[in-house]
């Protein structure tokens, strides 16, 4: 009989309490990761732009050339301030995922 009254009280403490940390657990986990992983796309995307950027000062010869180098330079921070944009966008959505999932499991 005792046995019995174990199990079932193993039971109701992993239905009640269990369970429901293991789900946050693994929405808080998956969460992070998503968040990590679209921080670091945004970040070597910007670092690739700006070495890109340096790159270009290096071919700096005469007049011609730094023209160029200033209207790439304008177009890049263009790009840079939609990527960020996008970036933030994207960010925002995988917060609002967050809140909705956690509300769920609430």
């Amino acid at each position: 009989m005792s046995k019995a009254i174990t199990q079932q009280a193993t039971e109701q403490f992993e239905s009640a309490f269990v369970a429901p940390a293991r789900s946050v657990g693994a929405l808080n986990l998956d969460y992070t990761e998503k968040l990590v992983a679209a921080q670091f796309d945004a970040v070597r995307a910007l670092m690739g732009m700006g070495v890109a950027q340096a790159r270009g000062w290096l071919d700096v010869r005469d007049a011609d050339s730094l023209k160029k180098v200033v209207e790439t330079q304008q177009k890049a921070s263009q790009d840079m301030g939609e990527r960020l944009r996008g970036d933030a966008e994207k960010i925002m959505s995988l917060s609002q995922e967050y809140v909705q999932q956690s509300q769920k499991l609430a």
